[in-house]
């Protein structure tokens, strides 16, 4: 970007961190931030006062008071799409007849909820939920991460359209106490209709009276549903403004909501609810989804780096990382601002990251001395989700900590380099009191607004996904038309594997 708040914030000096908090006494109070569950730690980033000052000018300057409350009100913030965003909503927050809407279309997945455990649909033990992206990451996360405060069915979440994924998920289910759920916007994703198909062919091959009736839809289109041949009383719609990666607040939940209990399903909404007033009330400097994209926009419109690292140090995050892959590079992986034009910098960064303490022994030595700068988040949980020995959270915590502060401080070695560490590398820490509905809610929430925070800074639009779609219609028109036209290493491809060349 070439905006002059942006200009101004480039022109800053570029203090090491430790030199940061030699000069800062007073560092951890204004760089610290807690709100409810979470506790934001910023300190270990090059984040000053004169940073904060010089993020707040462009935030003002790119009207993001103004975006905000649009996206808070129901206007048509996905502008190239003619849709509103509304994603909180969901949560209680937002339009009013949004809020209505979205109550109401919660009462009805809670009153099928209380019929499927009333036995209304038979003996139901195992779940498949059928989906992919956004319809598939939400809940797999929330299932793995709170399955330990007592899910009730087994639970399998399919999305690869590989017919290996559904194969190992069914290997185990007995095909008569199996309920499938089918998440789709639009109902006709390929993969997932396609999945889905397979599934209801296993259901047919195993002799189950009335497979269809063993299937819940949810969607945004329910006559495409029926159409397919699922009864209207079955289906679980949710708003077309519901975009599908913001969507396991909406019925694409089901399977969390079914599994873990409708009461750690609400609380998973009031915790995000709780995160969204935070964000649409606080004022820049104690607003922490904000501040997280200042961080964000200074390592990669200033210094440029170009991947941002998250490492989760509990398993029950294990797979956070690959949820915020799609949330954050599917959002804001653009080449074009909302008015059309091209952007004049750098938007996303590579999203990546893995599981603490497996991850030291696998990337860390880039980290730690490596020649490209990685900026790191951390996030750790005070409660475990375990009974063991304490000592095994007590040496996870340590592990986490201490990674911080050898990135911040590094280590001399004037007389053996390769053991030299040049430090002056940030990193960021998230510490939750537990890995709870409400915790979680709250920090997904969290991660939502700053990705929307980081495209009003970079006037861009996160709504939209158009890049995702010119493969799958290459991929629809080789099934259609069979492979023509293409070049000759496609064309070589698709002869050796398919024969078809």
């Amino acid at each position: 970007m070439t905006s002059p708040a942006l200009a101004a914030i480039a022109a800053l000096p570029k203090a090491d961190l430790k030199s940061i908090f030699d000069t800062d006494a007073g560092r951890l109070e204004k760089m610290v931030l807690t709100q409810g569950p979470l506790r934001f730690d910023w300190s270990k980033t090059h984040l000053t006062d004169d940073l904060m000052a010089g993020f707040i000018s462009l935030a003002q300057a790119q009207g993001f008071a103004q975006q905000r409350d649009a996206l808070f009100s129901g206007f048509a913030v996905n502008n190239t799409e003619g849709r509103a965003a509304e994603h909180p909503a969901e949560r209680g927050e937002g339009n009013a007849d949004s809020v209505a809407r979205a109550k109401v279309l919660h009462g009805r997945m809670r009153a099928l909820i209380d019929a499927i455990e009333a036995g209304a649909l038979g003996d139901i033990r195992h779940i498949l939920h059928i989906g992919i992206g956004g319809s598939a990451l939400g809940p797999k996360l929330i299932v793995d991460a709170l399955d330990g405060d007592g899910v009730r069915y087994d639970v399998a979440i399919v999305s690869n359209v590989d017919g290996t994924a559904l194969e190992r998920a069914i290997s185990d289910f007995d095909p008569h106490a199996t309920l499938i759920a089918v998440a789709s916007k639009t109902f006709t994703t390929t993969e997932t209709m396609l999945n889905a198909a397979s599934a209801i062919n296993w259901l047919v091959e195993s002799g189950v009276d009335d497979p269809y009736g063993k299937v819940i839809a949810l969607t945004a289109a329910p006559d495409k549903a029926i159409e397919w041949g699922v009864d209207e009383t079955r289906i679980l719609p949710f708003s077309e403004s519901v975009g599908g990666r913001y969507s396991l607040w909406s019925s694409i939940g089901f399977p969390a909501a079914l599994a873990l209990g409708w009461d750690a399903f609400e609380s998973l909404l009031e915790g995000a609810a709780a995160m969204d007033r935070h964000f649409r009330l606080s004022a820049p400097h104690e607003n922490a989804p904000l501040i997280a994209a200042f961080v964000d926009q200074y390592y990669t419109g200033v210094l440029g780096c170009q991947t941002r690292a998250l490492f989760a140090y509990d398993e029950r995050l294990a797979l956070l990382p690959s949820y915020l892959q799609q949330l954050e590079m599917e959002s804001n992986g653009k080449s074009v601002k909302r008015d059309g034009t091209p952007v004049d910098g750098p938007t996303a960064p590579i999203t990546w990251g893995g599981v603490g303490t497996d991850a030291q022994h696998a990337v860390f030595q880039l980290l730690h001395q490596g020649t490209i700068l990685t900026p790191v988040e951390f996030i750790a949980s005070i409660e475990p989700g375990n009974t063991l020995d304490p000592a095994h959270h007590r040496a996870l915590l340590v592990n986490c900590f201490a990674q911080g502060a050898a990135l911040l401080r590094g280590k001399e070695n004037a007389d053996d380099p390769a053991r030299a560490y040049p430090g002056n590398r940030p990193s960021t820490t998230i510490l939750m009191d537990d890995v709870t509905p409400e915790a979680l809610g709250a920090l997904i929430a969290f991660y939502e607004h700053r990705t929307f925070a980081n495209a009003v800074l970079m006037g861009i639009n996160p709504f939209d996904q158009f890049g995702v779609e010119l493969g799958k219609e290459i991929a629809r028109s080789i099934e259609a038309n069979g492979p023509t036209g293409f070049d000759p290493s496609t064309m070589a491809l698709i002869d050796l594997a398919l024969g078809e060349g």
